[in-house]
């Protein structure tokens, strides 16, 4: 073989190279903050170290708008994470897959025509201050917080503005009915967003917040014993978060790994051990991996978060009527 070609060969090397490492950039469009989403590349790196991957990050129904708007030519291609109500709203935008890793993750999760999966599931909680009852006993259901004597005293987010409230306030008219929305509604202290929430009963602002277990446990993690969290009596509401392979993604073949990468044992276990997001899959024991208990061990209270979805406009104004109620 000639010097010539030699140097040809490796110059096509040097080409096919990049080609393979290009080819394996996946474009992810994200509502998750920068260290969920760098925990997650970190499990994909490992698992696959030529997988690069770009982040979109913004707000869940801005990011899906935009994956519409660029349906003709899609930029994006994985999508991760929003309520799986939401996702299903959005059904001409995903292209179907049937993961390898998807055998681990109940049904309930799962979307039947495998267009889109849950890969953490947000538990609902009363993130309770104990120094700041003053007195009161400590809530242990929804409707303790439906009694006169809580008014004032828990912070909420507005529904409108929040997944996460929007999940709680579904729950509490279908579980409690109208009656139960409005006590609720003429209670709380309505704040606009779930940071505010979290961080006001973290500093005592008010002695209990409706927040997501995995928001309320990053406290006791960190010290603050005087935070608990309450599961609800009645039943706690679950709010799966998930994913979708974005249809017509240049990157298919990228996507499909990053996307098993996501669902797959370690980065599910990665995510609960350093970040508290719960699994999805059901092959991972979260007790022994944090304090968390297991979801078998919770009474859950169902919800068809796709029909919470469809009635998104009636029951924002269903609450705000309870709201504008309670300050006649």
């Amino acid at each position: 073989m000639t010097g010539r070609w030699i140097r040809t060969l490796a110059f096509l090397g040097i080409v096919c190279h990049a080609w393979c490492v290009q080819a394996q950039t996946v474009v992810l469009y994200s509502s998750n903050n920068a260290e969920i989403i760098a925990n997650a590349v970190g499990s994909a790196k490992k698992k696959v170290p030529s997988l690069q991957i770009k982040s979109v990050t913004g707000g869940t129904g801005t990011l899906l708008k935009r994956i519409q708007s660029e349906a003709a030519s899609p930029v994006a291609d994985i999508f991760w994470s929003g309520g799986v109500g939401t996702l299903a709203a959005f059904p001409d935008v995903m292209e179907p897959y049937e993961s390898p890793e998807a055998k681990a993750i109940p049904l309930q999760f799962r979307d039947p025509k495998g267009r889109f999966i849950g890969v953490n599931l947000h538990v609902m909680v009363l993130m309770v201050n104990d120094k700041m009852l003053r007195g009161l006993p400590p809530p242990k259901s929804w409707t303790d917080l439906m009694k006169p004597e809580w008014k004032g005293k828990f912070a909420l987010t507005d529904p409108s503005k929040s997944g996460t409230a929007f999940i709680q306030i579904y729950g509490f008219l279908k579980q409690f009915g109208r009656e139960g929305l409005e006590k609720i509604a003429a209670n709380a202290v309505v704040v606009q967003s779930s940071g505010q929430v979290y961080k006001s009963a973290a500093t005592g602002e008010y002695p209990v917040g409706l927040t997501t277990e995995a928001a309320a446990y990053q406290f006791v993690v960190d010290g603050q014993k005087e935070i608990k969290l309450v599961y609800p009596s009645e039943g706690t509401y679950l709010g799966p978060e998930g994913m979708f392979i974005v249809k017509g993604s240049k990157n298919l073949g990228a996507a499909k790994q990053f996307y098993d990468v996501l669902l797959s044992k370690d980065a599910q276990e990665s995510l609960l051990m350093q970040l508290y997001r719960r699994p999805t899959r059901s092959d991972i024991a979260v007790s022994k991996l944090t304090g968390l208990p297991e979801l078998s061990s919770l009474k859950v209270f169902p919800l068809n978060l796709q029909v919470a979805t469809e009635e998104y406009e009636q029951l924002i104004a269903l609450w705000n009527l309870a709201v504008a109620k309670a300050k006649r």
